[in-house]
């Protein structure tokens, strides 16, 4: 599943602010400011999160005793 770290740093690599990721999404931007500073969320809000991002060109990192991450797809990925 994604974290809230990977949600943080997934919008500031696109330069998104909290209330465009939760239009993308289809909830409240409380909901996405809620889940960032700690509170859980529904599965299905993190699906829906994961593959907004997704779409846009992130590709989430699993954590490898490094800690969880994300990056951008090369453009010949997208």
């Amino acid at each position: 599943m994604v974290t809230r770290e990977q949600v943080k740093m997934a919008r500031a690599a696109l330069g998104w602010n909290v209330k465009k990721l939760a239009e993308k999404v289809g909830v409240a931007a409380n909901t996405i400011s809620r889940f960032e500073n700690g509170t859980d969320t529904y599965g299905d809000t993190l699906r829906k999160i994961r593959h907004v991002f997704e779409n846009a060109g992130i590709i989430f990192i699993d954590e490898n005793g490094g800690g969880a991450g994300v990056r951008l797809k090369n453009r010949s990925e997208q």
